[in-house]
């Protein structure tokens, strides 16, 4: 059977659709220089591997 075996792994898909959802909706200052709200995401995904 797939999909969540552990209450750990189904937390870290919620944390994460969170943190996409409030990317998108432009709750943090990442990828907000960006001029079309589509590549939001990409954006802030490049300026977090700038970080790490």
């Amino acid at each position: 059977m797939r999909g969540l075996k552990t209450d750990r792994t189904a937390s870290v898909v919620i944390r994460g659709h969170a943190f996409i959802q409030n990317l998108r909706r432009g709750h943090y200052q990442l990828g907000t220089e960006t001029r079309h709200q589509h590549l939001r995401v990409a954006a802030a995904f490049d300026e977090l591997t700038e970080t790490i």
